[in-house]
């Protein structure tokens, strides 16, 4: 028994001690005995849990997937025509090397342009033996498809060099410079392209005409052309998609539900075995993209399986995806109805983006009066024009100073910042011009119900930034330095808080208005959406509407937020290649949203009203908090 106690003392010290010190030997004889088997289950718990493991897993066949016929070479089918080329002259991905195949089906005729169908990672899916058949039993248009390989920048020769492989930068990132390369480099490559018998190669436009697909980080390449230019793609196939923390793509399910929706049509397929590790989970997210793509109004449809994350079950399900894809094809697909309620509100059936003006240098520094009619600046060629209620374009015959703030006030004046002159001007009816304070590097302005007047110095985007408050007296005091190049101002619907965008990051801030005029109680107010492939929102002009809703010009189009703060919708502007710089509310009920955008000038009418600096203080409802 002396033995015994010592080999279980060191597994059970203290309670043995215990027992050894309190109870007589038949006691400790007892509790010995007990231990005996716990120790002995113990150590063979590994053993029956593997052996359990391998039953496990030799009762569990591998998964057989139906193999529908259309993968499958069918007799009389004609085939299609492969094309290989090389494409190394990407100015998008500088030194990449793309290797590209063509499939050209036999009822293509170079007389009438083609759909098209782009996928990633290369010839996928039995793809085209899976369109010889597909389009043989009319079931798809006639379709050319275009599958690319990820790029490669090649190494010097050398037997210790290594290729650079670009496929994660390509694929997995957020923005439009993948959909750019497809669009300005690769598909305008393959036009130049002819069949074996004489064909040229005419590929179709029209965004409802186009496909495109890949999967894993493919699958999320395919979605974001598809999201960035859905002018362009309007059918995605998404294959155990990779919608994780590697480069942003974790974002697109809370950026789904916040967006207007897109015209796209989406097929996700994944498994509840795909991968679990350090950028998250691939099942669950595949899940959550679905539930955001539906909550959002987008025709969606899934297949979802128990397959790890390998393309067998997306090799099966493809020619139905393709079918799903281009069903009642050539019918446009359409935007849906999203559920975010906060979006719901605002916008009116029917009603969307109508461009008002083009073929400017820079376009800025939108403004209503008390008409509802809205000024605009074209900065570099010192050009002020106005929009009448009616739509009319008239341009002033004045010099605007490369003004770009512009703002009008209670007592019916316009107010500019001038940068070509640095001063601060004012414009009666009759453009009559007043200098209001010089020495004023400014950017944007609002003209308060009082008459005070505060314009943002932003001084570039690494010094600290000045925030002006010019009284009705003609004093000029800095009531606060240090943002980041501080851009955008404007007043809240009660004019008790100040608002200021801060373009160098993602921030807006927030300021109280004391008595005096002066600032107190700054602090982070709203949090803006960036790309990933951006360091900062660059958000520009803002403006708020009689409800609270703060409207925010960015580069990812108007971020609307709520009195708290929090971004809950975004409208996304006709084109993806710039950044809106301002907004404001004109027309004669002031619902009508003018963006200056680039080189254009947009309008769109939404349910809301402006909060109009120059109108008695709004006291809006109480948010939700």
């Amino acid at each position: 028994m002396q033995l015994q106690a010592a080999l279980f003392a060191a597994a059970y010290q203290p309670a043995f001690n215990s027992v050894r010190q309190n109870a007589g030997a038949e006691t400790i004889k007892v509790f010995i005995l007990y231990h005996e088997k716990t120790l002995l289950m113990r150590a063979l718990l590994p053993a029956l849990c593997l052996l359990a493991q391998v039953t496990l897993h030799a009762q569990q066949p591998a998964i057989v997937y139906t193999v529908d016929s259309a993968s499958i070479e069918q007799a009389g089918v004609p085939k299609g025509e492969m094309i290989r080329f090389v494409f190394d002259q990407s100015k998008i991905f500088p030194g990449t090397r793309h290797e590209c195949s063509v499939y050209v089906p036999v009822q293509y005729k170079a007389d009438k342009p083609a759909c098209v169908y782009v996928n990633q990672d290369g010839i996928q899916w039995n793809a085209p033996t899976v369109f010889d058949n597909l389009i043989f039993r009319q079931e798809m248009p006639v379709t050319i498809g275009v599958f690319i390989t990820p790029g490669k920048v090649l190494a010097d020769s050398g037997a210790n060099a290594l290729d650079r492989f670009n496929r994660s930068f390509e694929y997995d990132g957020l923005g439009d410079a993948y959909a750019r390369f497809i669009l300005t480099e690769v598909l305008p490559q393959v036009e130049q392209l002819k069949t074996t018998d004489g064909r040229a190669i005419h590929l179709s436009k029209n965004g409802n005409d186009r496909a495109i697909g890949g999967a894993s980080s493919g699958a999320v390449c395919a979605f974001t052309a598809a999201w960035e230019r859905p002018e362009a793609f309007s059918r995605v196939f998404s294959a155990i998609g990779t919608y994780i923390g590697l480069r942003g793509a974790d974002r697109y399910p809370i950026l789904i539900r916040k967006y207007e929706p897109k015209p796209i049509r989406v097929f996700l397929q994944d498994g509840s075995n795909d991968l679990n590790i350090y950028a998250g989970d691939w099942w669950k997210a595949n899940e959550t993209m679905e539930r955001a793509l539906t909550f959002s109004g987008y025709e969606v449809n899934h297949v979802w399986g128990e397959d790890g994350h390998n393309g067998k079950q997306g090799t099966s399900v493809f020619p139905d995806a393709m079918r799903w894809l281009w069903k009642d094809w050539p019918k446009p697909i359409v935007k849906g109805s999203s559920k975010n309620q906060f979006l719901r509100d605002l916008l009116i059936p029917g009603e969307d983006w109508q461009l008002v003006a083009e073929g400017y240098q820079f376009t800025e520094g939108t403004a209503a009066n008390a008409r509802g009619e809205v000024y605009f600046q074209d900065i570099p060629t010192s050009k002020t024009y106005k929009v009448d209620v009616n739509g009319q374009l008239t341009a002033l015959h004045i010099d605007a100073k490369k003004a770009s703030g512009n703002c009008f006030a209670p007592d019916g004046n316009r107010y500019t910042v001038a940068g070509g002159s640095n001063q601060v001007l004012r414009y009666d009816a009759n453009e009559k011009e007043t200098v209001i304070a010089d020495s004023i590097a400014g950017n944007d302005i609002v003209v308060a119900r009082n008459g005070n007047i505060y314009v943002t110095v932003p001084d570039g985007t690494t010094k600290p930034s000045k925030l002006y408050l010019i009284r009705p007296t003609g004093e000029k005091i800095v009531v606060d330095e240090g943002l980041k190049f501080a851009n955008g101002v404007t007043l809240s619907p009660d004019q008790t808080q100040l608002y200021v965008t801060e373009s160098a990051s993602h921030w807006v801030w927030i300021y109280k208005i004391k008595a005096d005029g002066t600032l107190t109680f700054k602090q982070h107010y709203g949090w803006l959406h960036e790309f990933d492939t951006d360091e900062n929102a660059w958000s520009d002009g803002l403006k708020c509407d009689t409800a609270g809703r703060v409207f925010v010009a960015s580069r990812m189009g108007i971020q609307i937020m709520d009195q708290l703060g929090r971004v809950n919708a975004i409208l996304p502007l006709p084109l993806s290649n710039f950044s809106a710089s301002n907004v404001c509310f004109g027309g004669p009920d002031f619902n009508i949203l003018y963006v200056t955008y680039g080189d254009k000038v947009y309008r769109r009418k939404l349910n809301t009203r402006a909060a109009n600096s120059f109108d008695p203080p709004v006291k809006p409802a109480s948010p939700k908090l």
